[in-house]
């Protein structure tokens, strides 16, 4: 089962400060048909405004992870982390118990990130935190395997049964991905297009997988995806 959704389908929520695009409800976007999908909770396509950002406030019991595309953002946490991400980079928080972070761009353009919450194996996990660039060098025509339940081949480490794959392609780049059809798949094209099996995709859209058995990214023009392996 393959089913498409477009960008201009999200919710959408412009604070001035912030503007962002939420692919499952979040806060006052509400949609009963798009609570989530597997154990993958929300991805927020976050725009912030230059001097200012998130104050501190509480997270528990979710894999937060920060995906960096354009600018600087800040982090600082009661766990006593206090780092900035930039493209490139992956960020992964544990909340676990509880944390309290904050989220500033300081910079004189605006940032442009994904949020993306992914719900935990299990609750009260102890918080952690952790944050590792990859190179495009290693995405161009190629899933790199950024985030995994083991930390597999340098992959930032879940507390959750899921896996996260980026990769950029243009012209003749392909890869392909064999599937298991008892997990759920999630296709999110960042920037540019390409092709999905046979589905022709642009920035913001999403093609979501189940019971299916093979992916093929073909046909891209200065495309950026991210593919989510998620919990049935």
């Amino acid at each position: 089962m393959i089913s498409i959704r477009k960008s201009l389908e999200r919710g959408y929520a412009d604070h001035g400060w912030l503007k962002s695009y939420h692919s499952f409800s979040f806060a006052n976007y509400y949609d009963p048909r798009h609570m989530g999908f597997g154990n993958l909770r929300v991805i927020n396509e976050d725009r912030i405004t230059a001097g200012t950002g998130f104050g501190t406030h509480p997270h528990r019991d979710m894999e937060i992870i920060s995906y960096a595309l354009t600018g600087s953002l800040s982090h600082k946490d009661s766990m006593g982390n206090n780092a900035v991400i930039v493209p490139g980079e992956v960020q992964r928080m544990s909340a676990g118990t509880g944390i309290q972070h904050s989220e500033h761009n300081h910079a004189q353009a605006s940032t442009h990130f994904l949020q993306i919450w992914i719900e935990p194996n299990a609750k009260n996990l102890t918080p952690s935190y952790e944050q590792k660039a990859f190179s495009d060098t290693d995405k161009r025509g190629h899933l790199l395997l950024v985030g995994s339940q083991d930390g597999a081949h340098g992959s930032v480490q879940f507390n959750a049964d899921a896996k996260l794959y980026a990769g950029l392609f243009t012209d003749a780049e392909n890869a392909a991905l064999t599937l298991n059809p008892a997990r759920k798949y999630y296709v999110f094209v960042i920037k540019g297009t390409l092709t999905a099996n046979t589905h022709h995709l642009q920035a913001g859209d999403a093609m979501l997988m189940a019971s299916e058995t093979d992916l093929t990214l073909s046909h891209g023009t200065d495309a950026e995806v991210l593919v989510f392996d998620l919990q049935a």
